[in-house]
């Protein structure tokens, strides 16, 4: 008999459609752990969010975010809320200190189409899209989060702020990433996206690049200026593999990658540092929607998915890696004959039926060798 992984999640329902979100995807999971028969998660919701922050005066508990550091790995729904904002008129967004405080700097999107939903690009090429854009979380120009000027009302300022440290840790995890994924049968190059023609900042970054793919040989390595992988990533996304960028860069183009598979709703990620990590949704909180049952649980399946596999490969256990394989694959299944389709799709598929039909194929799928990035 294999002995039993045991896994703490610190899990944050947050705010709008998270708690709706939440509670199916947290049944899926154990579902599909209990089908391996030696995983075992420990569920740990906490408190924090916009909603929260409107209520107790605070958005971001100090126990919460102890719960979180003592967790093996964090599962976050959806926070903020587009009328409850600080002082200063920004939003409430606990994720992004999430990202400093544990330093998560590296955030991984995956650019994948589920088989069943239709791609935004016509060319029959696009139903085989998958590619991981992975951008830099805690610097560039999101370092000046917080910190930014203005002076007499004539001048605002933002710097941008890229180091060796962080850069070489991303490049050397984007070049792990397409190593990985090259067992699993993906090319393994890696792209560094910069604009490294115009800014002393990304000159240095890529020189950095350059430096790390050195020592990869095994892995291709090339360079694209961000403006033209914004065009190409909308006329042949299928030549990428990796992508690696800044912050700034990385959040633009993540938002045009989620467009090519069926938008927010349909694409996953995660923040991953060095000793805990991050998995969450791409989209919102979509308070407009709350409460109706039309939000889409897909992208929080997907990062769950996400979750089991990172957690499966940093303890080297292989039931944990299945398990994820199994939910990725149920997704996959229950979206493959086209007759599952969200709201946002045009559909009328809200979150019980695509909660029920990922459930169902769960209980009647095998592991498959598709996995997350």
């Amino acid at each position: 008999m294999p002995s039993v992984e045991r896994y703490r999640i610190a899990v944050f329902p947050g705010d709008g459609i998270g708690e709706e979100i939440t509670a199916p995807c947290l049944d899926l999971l154990a579902q599909a752990c209990a089908a391996e028969g030696d995983v075992v998660l420990d569920f740990h919701p906490l408190p924090a969010g916009a909603g929260h922050y409107r209520d107790h005066g605070e958005a971001f508990p100090k126990e919460s975010l102890d719960a979180a550091r003592e967790a093996d790995a964090i599962l976050l729904a959806a926070m903020g809320l587009p009328d409850v904002r600080y002082p200063d008129g920004t939003e409430i967004s606990p994720q992004l200190d999430l990202r400093f405080e544990l330093g998560l700097y590296a955030g991984v999107r995956p650019v994948r189409l589920v088989p069943g939903i239709p791609p935004a690009l016509a060319d029959s090429r696009a139903a085989a899209l998958d590619c991981v854009l992975l951008r830099e979380s805690t610097e560039g120009l999101f370092a000046s989060h917080g910190k930014g000027t203005v002076e007499d009302d004539r001048v605002a300022r933002d710097t941008l702020v890229i180091t060796r440290d962080v850069s070489e840790r991303l490049f050397d995890f984007a070049f792990r990433m397409a190593a990985r994924r090259r067992a699993r049968g993906r090319p393994g190059r890696v792209t560094c996206v910069d604009k490294a023609n115009v800014f002393t900042s990304f000159a240095f970054f890529r020189r950095v690049f350059d430096e790390v793919a050195a020592h990869h040989p095994g892995i291709d390595a090339d360079h694209m200026y961000v403006d033209a992988v914004a065009l190409n990533l909308v006329r042949q996304p299928w030549q990428f593999d990796v992508l690696v960028t800044e912050n700034m860069f990385g959040d633009i183009l993540s938002d045009l990658g989620a467009g090519l598979i069926g938008g927010m709703g349909m694409a996953p990620s995660a923040d991953i540092g060095d000793e805990a990590a991050v998995f969450q949704p791409c989209h919102g909180s979509a308070p407009d929607i709350a409460g109706t049952g039309k939000a889409n649980p897909t992208a929080m399946i997907l990062s769950a998915a996400m979750m089991l596999d990172w957690l499966g490969d940093r303890r080297g256990h292989e039931g944990t890696v299945r398990a994820g394989a199994r939910l990725t694959a149920a997704v996959d299944a229950a979206f493959a004959n086209g007759r599952l389709l969200p709201y946002e799709l045009g559909g009328s598929d809200g979150t019980t039926a695509i909660a029920s039909a990922v459930g169902a194929a769960l209980a009647a799928g095998d592991p498959v060798a598709t996995v997350p990035a």
